[in-house]
């Protein structure tokens, strides 16, 4: 920890949610004189870096300034009056829950910035480009910082638009129909939540998120918490998504450019089960209550389904798009998160929270391997890139190979690397959930939660075969053009600096727990005590 004033890390807090949107405004505009480079979309590309880079900048001085021994109070506060008329506050703060979601944020968008420097996905203007991807910064770096429950639905409505046009005008096949699915299934899932959120705030009298916590409920009856989690529940859950209403996004990712797809993944998800720690279950605990065997239970059917899926997609002759088959596995993967939650136990929601942020990193790696895939082989079907022989990376592109195996046993849960603990802690809540829930409904789940992972071990293993093994000298039945023998270009420099920042925190959270336990412990324990521990 360095000692950094209250002011400088309220004005760090602020400058990290502000500054993508003013970047945003700038990227719009003509570069000045002599910052063009080589051109206007080396100019424009280039500031989508810099301005990342600075928020990724000050997102790391906000962590180095946290008081690390206090994670469970909220610091970097601002809290003024917007509209008096609702008692509606710009309220911002960050604690051991939000803060890991922020800082893994910021670096994502950085690491996709950069990217796109060197592989600007084929689309319109590259100014567009970097403006939607600083809008949709801004508004995901918000849904973790603000207080406010209004506030929160309009952080939670930003990212729509940007990610709509990203998949729309930026996407590979069937963009048209699979943005309009997502926005559709959102917006319709957003509008149950405004109602939802409303309720809260008109029969407690305050949309304050600290002050509803600390009532825990007591000011709300317990219908109204029902109708409550009910109506934010539905929304929440299909941005996680939560089966079954999930359809909305193995079509997203599969149409998606590759930054898309890993913000998507590593960030969008993450905003339903935040809403889910932040207001369900601090605000309503008899309505989460209620609903927690069910949440359970969809959360379980969930984790089995996204594995089944992918080990269709994995079987000869099926067609499976490696980028369908990874959302599919995020449906599964993001299960266990929820059945963490639906426990209501400081070691199943503390689970959930480090799956979240396991899942961000190796989802996001997985998506931009199969990125890269797709650039050198013209595809990203399995069976293409196996064809007869297998893509045999292992022997064409060796430091490619080792690296989706990485990441594919990373995402099997591997233990040593960041997928197994959460993942494990989500079951250990099931095995003793909250008092009052059914212990033998639970531990049903969790046999049903530890059977999906022997499921997803399968599946990604399956991939690792059919991928990085096989004749490196046979020519792969893939797009014309496609190479033949070994030569294949091996991981770039521009991708290698992309990536290592995603497998050493891979391996320092998988080796190193307590660095993401210690944040977020305190906070929880809080939390579920309605803010008097």
């Amino acid at each position: 920890m360095i000692d950094i004033s209250p002011s400088v890390m309220q004005f760090l807090l602020a400058f990290v949610v502000a500054a993508p949107l003013v970047g945003a405004l700038a990227a719009l505009l003509p570069p000045p004189p002599g910052l063009k480079g080589r051109s206007p979309e080396q100019a424009v590309l280039r500031h989508g870096v810099t301005v990342t880079a600075v928020v990724l900048a000050a997102a790391v001085a906000l962590t180095l300034g946290f008081d690390h021994d206090a994670p469970s109070r909220f610091q970097a506060t601002t809290d003024i009056s917007w509209i008096q008329a609702l008692n509606v506050r710009i309220h911002l703060g960050i604690d051991g829950i939000s803060l890991p979601l922020l800082l893994m944020t910021a670096l994502l968008f950085f690491l996709c910035a950069l990217y796109s420097y060197f592989k600007l996905p084929a689309g319109p203007s590259p100014k567009a480009f970097v403006a939607l991807l600083l809008v949709l910064e801004s508004g995901t770096l918000a849904t973790f910082a603000v207080l406010d429950l209004l506030l929160f639905f309009l952080a939670f409505e930003m990212v729509l638009i940007p990610m709509y046009f990203l998949i729309a005008r930026w996407g590979g096949d069937q963009r048209q129909s699979a943005a309009w699915k997502f926005i559709l299934y959102t917006l319709l899932g957003s509008v149950v939540m405004l109602l939802g959120l409303l309720l809260i705030g008109l029969n407690s009298g305050t949309f304050d998120m600290v002050a509803l916590a600390s009532d825990n409920g007591r000011e709300l009856t317990r219908t109204t918490q029902i109708l409550a989690v009910l109506a934010i529940g539905v929304g929440l859950a299909v941005k996680t998504p939560m089966w079954p209403l999930h359809s909305w996004l193995p079509d997203a990712h599969t149409a998606a450019p590759t930054v898309g797809s890993v913000l998507l993944a590593g960030v969008l998800l993450k905003m339903g089960t935040y809403g889910f720690v932040r207001i369900l279950l601090p605000v309503t605990p008899d309505g989460m209550h209620t609903f927690a065997p069910y949440l359970a239970a969809f959360a379980a059917i969930g984790i089995v389904y996204g594995s089944l899926a992918c080990l269709a997609l994995t079987r000869k002759g099926s067609k499976g798009d490696l980028k369908r088959l990874i959302a599919y596995s995020s449906v599964g993967h993001m299960g266990f998160v929820l059945l963490g939650i639906a426990t209501m136990t400081p070691t199943g929601v503390n689970g959930a929270l480090f799956a979240n942020i396991a899942h961000g990193l190796i989802t996001g790696l997985l998506f931009f391997l199969v990125g890269a895939l797709k650039d050198r082989y013209g595809s990203s079907d399995l069976d293409t890139l196996a064809g007869a022989t297998g893509a045999a990376l292992y022997g064409r592109a060796p430091r490619l190979g080792a690296l989706l195996a990485f990441a594919a046993v990373a995402s099997l849960g591997l233990p040593g690397l960041a997928g197994f603990w959460g993942e494990m802690l989500a079951l250990f809540g099931a095995f003793d959930p909250a008092e009052g829930l059914s212990r033998p409904a639970f531990l049903t789940f969790m046999a049903i939660g530890a059977f999906g992972t022997l499921l997803t071990a399968a599946y990604l293993l399956i991939v690792v075969r059919r991928v990085c093994m096989g004749d490196p000298h046979a020519r792969v039945d893939a797009a014309p053009g496609a190479p033949a023998g070994v030569a294949l270009a091996d991981v770039h420099g521009y991708e290698f600096a992309a990536w290592t920042p995603l497998v050493a925190l891979t391996v320092l959270a998988g080796l190193w727990p307590a660095v993401l336990l210690g944040l977020t412990d305190p906070a929880v324990q809080k939390l579920l005590a309605g803010g008097n521990a």
